[in-house]
């Protein structure tokens, strides 16, 4: 009998002995390494993100977006690789505006732009205008050009700058944007019917009439 309390107690020594190297052990191992993120973290943390670019999460608005092609090159992840004439020539809805681009020469200009924000009208938009006065329009480039890069500004703009700003445009004019959530306005006449679709160069928020510099 005291055999096996002698025994007993050894145990018990030994364990109360080992177990502050075991917790000593455990804390300098974790000290200078942090938990590896849960799956699906890294979108939070920003952690996938190229050096450099945050991790938004945001994700396209607004009643249009129902509309874009759910892939291929028109889709939002098609557009995402494109530069932004080229990506807006996949879409059906912009193919008005391509048209004036292309009438305009500014195909190039806006491919090779870097960090832009488009406000791009849909044909619906474009279809406000009566006939006569758009052919009028498309046939005088200078006055195309002028109305055209009145709807690019020269950073990229998020929808939070949307909720009340002022911004210059590649025309040298301003327009100012107001807003919350995801309902905006540009210049108080035009909404965002699809917003914070993102190409290779640019934000763009398509918008349901035709911005008119002063």
């Amino acid at each position: 009998m005291n055999s096996m309390k002698i025994r007993r107690t050894a145990i018990a020594v030994a364990a109360a002995a080992v177990l502050p190297f075991s917790l000593a052990a455990c804390s300098d191992s974790g000290g200078d390494t942090k938990a590896a993120p849960a799956a699906g973290d890294e979108a939070k943390t920003g952690a996938s993100a190229p050096m450099g670019e945050a991790v938004t999460g945001d994700e396209p608005f607004g009643p249009a977006c129902a509309g874009v092609p759910k892939d291929g090159a028109g889709s939002f992840e098609g557009m995402a690789k494109d530069p932004v004439a080229t990506a807006a020539s996949n879409n059906p809805a912009l193919s008005t505006l391509v048209a004036a681009v292309k009438q305009a020469g500014l195909v190039d200009t806006l491919n090779n732009a870097e960090d832009i924000t488009v406000f791009a009208p849909t044909n619906d938009a474009f279809a406000k205008i009566p006939k006569a006065d758009l052919d009028k329009v498309l046939a005088d480039k200078a006055t195309l050009t002028k109305i055209l890069t009145y709807h690019v500004v020269g950073q990229k703009l998020t929808p939070k700058q949307l909720e009340g700003g002022t911004f210059e445009t590649l025309q040298k004019g301003e327009l100012t944007t107001a807003g919350m959530g995801k309902k905006y306005q540009v210049n108080g006449v035009s909404n965002v019917v699809c917003g914070d679709v993102r190409t290779a160069n640019a934000n763009v928020y398509i918008v349901d009439t035709v911005l008119m510099p002063k």
